[in-house]
């Protein structure tokens, strides 16, 4: 078979009056070829495809065909085993290609957006950053940044926290409620420890159960929300949270300095207020606040007593007498006796207690290596070298120093009183 280029060249020749001798000792193809193409003059070749090459699954084709027909999922190596039980003498290259041509493809599962009615969910996960702060330039700080997501409207709170713990979850929650004027009618959280701790067998149901943690269970008791927990390996259903902390880290996180985690958090909150939550959402093709101002009423009411629960911990009191609690250190008073007291952790602070009397309480410290001393804890001055602030209190005036001014009338009063008295009898 020649290709056009050829053909043309050969009748080329034989215009120029070369013989057909001499055209195949120049093209180097058989005489009668030359021959036919000259007669046939300037036609395409006609190219026929190759009639199909006998190989060793060719016996076996029927037998693969209904086993696929009948169950699509079986792999090459099992269909490999069972012809080989058959007879087949082939290799698995040569079946993997015929089966490429024969299996049924899957239909393509497109994902269906979901969107949630005004006040009915919203959604919470962490994110993980690393920054650097001016304040300590020589150490690299792991930061995380716990963001919740109203479905409706995609308004979002999140604050950057220095740990996933459990009394930092319950704090976000509530300042992200406050700061919402409202509570959505169920959270969906990923799987994060502090909220999930796993699937549970229900012996009166053969489907798992969830199983939270029991203090997220108080907040949701307290706040009136369901908590629900994504299904495994499945983003997608936590989509509207996750897709965030991209814009986030790309459009504020990256390319700026911060000196330390109050001000990356003041930084955030400027940005989130003027740049995110002012924005024509892609999705919802709605600026994000305003949205929200319709959301806001389809929200449950903030509950009107405070979130009480309590975390309790034992911790041993340094030789200095403080109290080591995530990361961070509270005093306890001079006077305290034992060397093991109980921490009682609430959302928003952290109580000491000595043989279960009340003997300190702190205001929770964000972040990691902050040191607190109350006031009225240490009766000594503090040494000269020592960095930790201490929060003064104004010592009591001696019994007796303060007069309390009276009017002259009561003086004489007084004084006639006791001339009465002396010249009595």
């Amino acid at each position: 078979m020649v290709t056009l280029g050829e053909l043309v060249m050969i009748l080329d020749l034989a215009r120029q009056g070369l013989s057909v001798s001499a055209i195949a000792r120049r093209t180097g193809l058989d005489r009668k070829t030359i021959r036919k193409y000259i007669a046939n003059g300037l036609e395409p070749p006609a190219y026929t495809p190759r009639p199909p090459r006998q190989t060793l699954v060719g016996p076996f084709e029927p037998y693969l065909r209904e086993r696929l027909q009948a169950f699509p999922e079986l792999s090459g190596r099992r269909l490999l085993r069972d012809i080989r039980a058959l007879g087949y003498q082939g290799g698995y290259t040569v079946l993997k290609d015929f089966l490429r041509t024969v299996r049924p493809r899957p239909e393509t599962q497109f994902e269906r957006r979901f969107e949630t009615p005004p006040g009915k969910q919203a959604q919470v996960d962490f994110a993980f950053f690393k920054t650097v702060f001016t304040d300590q330039p020589d150490v690299e700080r792991i930061v995380w940044l716990f963001s919740i997501v109203l479905g409706h409207s995609r308004m979002m709170w999140a604050r950057f926290v220095a740990r996933q713990d459990l009394p930092t979850v319950l704090r976000c929650h509530i300042a992200a409620f406050e700061a919402f004027g409202g509570v959505p009618e169920q959270i969906l959280y990923d799987r994060m420890k502090t909220a999930v701790l796993g699937d549970v067998e229900d012996p009166d149901q053969p489907a798992k159960g969830i199983a939270y943690n029991a203090k997220l269970l108080d907040l949701a008791a307290c706040y009136g929300f369901l908590p629900k927990a994504c299904r495994p390996y499945r983003a997608q259903t936590k989509g509207k949270v996750e897709r965030p902390f991209r814009y986030v880290r790309e459009d504020f996180f990256l390319a700026r300095t911060f000196r330390n985690l109050d001000d990356l958090n003041a930084q955030f909150v400027q940005w989130l207020d003027q740049v995110a939550n002012v924005r024509l959402h892609a999705t919802t093709q709605r600026v994000v606040v305003e949205h929200f101002a319709e959301e806001r009423d389809h929200l449950k009411a903030l509950p009107a007593g405070p979130f009480n629960t309590v975390l309790a911990l034992e911790r041993r009191i340094t030789r200095d007498g403080m109290v080591s609690v995530a990361g961070n250190l509270y005093s306890v008073p001079d006077s305290t006796r034992r060397r093991t007291v109980e921490v009682q952790i609430t959302a928003g602070a952290v109580n000491i207690l000595e043989d279960g009397m009340l003997i300190a309480s702190h205001p929770a410290q964000e972040g990691r290596g902050q040191r607190r001393i109350a006031p009225g804890h240490r009766t000594q001055p503090p040494p000269a070298n020592s960095r930790t602030a201490r929060e003064e209190t104004r010592p009591e005036p001696p019994r007796g120093s303060t007069v309390t001014p009276r009017s002259l009338a009561i003086y004489d009063a007084i004084g006639r009183r006791l001339a009465s008295q002396q010249g009595a009898p």
